[in-house]
């Protein structure tokens, strides 16, 4: 875990990752028109409490990091912790902080409930938007039933009062806008009406700073019709189901927290720094790099998903990137 005195220094330096840039078009040079200074924002994702042993001190070392480098606002993106009594010590600390909720799937598990999460969270809403320094952050909540494609599981659904909502916001305020979600907007496991939600963003791409999700548990940069897709990598570990289940760490820690055997840990924690800077038109991801905690994914023979690739998109980091506009 980081150290409480960490610096912004030491954060960076343990990113460990080249930078990628991306080039964005002409069409992106109005987004950042309503800002007047740089933003910062810290993120974190599928921190998981209430599965993994170590979740309190995960979520200590990037509370710590963001207070290091002085950050405007921190966000966890879903899978956080259940809303009940015995997660009110993890739930306060980032409260302290002030952080912005977004409710994931398995936030639900154990008879939990979406309103739960609202309540106990102190959240004004499942989803809603707030405004940081003159970028607008659009929460979503991607857990909506009636999904006329639902295959069974978690639901993975943004419904059309939200749909609705989505379109008032981004028609009825100039921007810019950040828009956040547990479930991924595109890319390997969309909600399912992705391409219904990409198509309302797409009109606004002119907006759009960026959107942010959790839930993968990848390391990806997607760009659709104008619009950029960060998938934020869990705090914590990549799933690996109960077929590959192995003993990453002292056997009465597994004995304890039994549902870690189904995963490959990090052993640090691992969460991004999101700055976005008028004056250069650039946006800053600072990521972070650790070590697998026992056998990677790949070593185990897990082949995740068709479309991602261990060691890339599957690996215990979150890459550090440069995305800059294309000036007119």
């Amino acid at each position: 875990m980081m150290p409480n005195n960490v610096t912004r220094r030491d954060f960076l330096a343990a990113a460990g990752a080249a930078v990628t840039t991306v080039t964005l078009s002409s069409g992106a040079v109005p987004i950042f028109r309503n800002l007047k200074e740089p933003i910062r924002f810290g993120l974190i994702t599928d921190l998981h409490q209430d599965l993994m042993h170590d979740g309190e001190a995960r979520l200590d070392a990037f509370l710590a990091w963001s207070e290091s480098v002085d950050t405007d606002c921190i966000m966890q993106l879903g899978d956080f912790a259940y809303p009940k009594e015995g997660n009110r010590a993890v739930i306060d600390k980032f409260n302290k902080a002030r952080g912005l909720h977004v409710i994931g799937n398995h936030d639900m598990d154990a008879g939990h409930t979406n309103e739960q999460c609202v309540n106990v969270w102190g959240m004004s809403h499942r989803y809603y938007a707030h405004d940081v320094k003159g970028l607008r952050v659009l929460v979503l909540d991607g857990n909506d039933k009636g999904s006329p494609t639902h295959k069974g599981g978690y639901a993975a659904y943004v419904g059309k009062e939200q749909q609705e909502w989505l379109q008032e916001q981004l028609a009825g305020h100039a921007g810019p806008f950040l828009i956040a979600s547990h479930q991924s907007l595109c890319g390997p496991w969309a909600v399912d009406n992705a391409i219904e939600i990409q198509a309302i963003l797409s009109k606004h791409a002119d907006k759009i700073a960026m959107c942010i999700n959790g839930h993968d548990h990848i390391d990806l940069l997607q760009r659709v019709d104008g619009v950029c897709y960060l998938h934020v990598n869990s705090a914590s570990y990549q799933w690996v189901g109960g077929a590959h289940k192995h003993n990453s760490y002292p056997a009465e820690i597994h004995a304890d927290h039994p549902w870690i055997g189904h995963t490959c840990p990090y052993r640090d924690s691992v969460f991004a720094g999101l700055t976005f800077d008028p004056e250069s038109g650039t946006i800053t991801i600072e990521g972070r790099a650790s070590t697998w905690v026992g056998p990677s994914p790949a070593e185990l023979g897990v082949d995740t998903h068709a479309d991602l690739t261990n060691g890339e998109e599957i690996a215990p980091r979150i890459r550090s990137r440069h995305i800059e506009k294309v000036r007119s």
